[in-house]
């Protein structure tokens, strides 16, 4: 999406909701939300509302102090696709889960808690899904430990 593109999207957004056209960047050639924690259940919400009836990814990026939860929308009607990015700390991340608006978020927030630990509030059945049930740790942490898996160069 070109940067017309993303003040479109905004501008299309702010008609629907006022609230979430000045949330609206352009980040490496997309349109991104950045949102808190907090805020996640009610603006997802809201951009479910506004169109953005298909939830495509949930994932997450482990950034060293925070973890990342990123959320890739798409809009039928509006004909755009929307990245959403979450900021949670280390100590405890959590994040609301948005089964109840996106049933494709089921197996993804699993898969998510399976590999990076981030625990979703409400969802309805969050235990692993990739990995064994006695499995220790979270494997796409940067600071899970193995000495049978070899670390990975930090530039990523």
């Amino acid at each position: 999406m070109n940067h017309g593109g993303v003040e479109a999207l905004a501008e299309r957004l702010g008609e629907l909701d006022p609230r979430l056209q000045p949330l609206v960047s352009l980040e490496f050639g997309d349109a991104v939300i950045v949102i808190e924690p907090e805020e996640v259940h009610s603006t997802m919400s809201d951009l479910l509302g506004a169109g953005f009836d298909r939830l495509g990814m949930v994932t997450a990026v482990d950034r060293d102090e925070t973890f990342e939860v990123v959320y890739r929308l798409h809009s039928r009607r509006l004909s755009s696709a929307l990245f959403v990015k979450v900021h949670l700390g280390r100590d405890e991340p959590r994040v609301d889960s948005l089964v109840d608006l996106w049933p494709a978020a089921l197996w993804q927030e699993r898969e998510v808690y399976d590999l990076f630990g981030i625990v979703f509030d409400g969802h309805p059945d969050l235990r692993r899904i990739l990995l064994p049930d006695d499995f220790s740790g979270y494997p796409l942490r940067k600071d899970y430990d193995n000495p049978r898996v070899l670390k990975r160069p930090d530039y990523i």
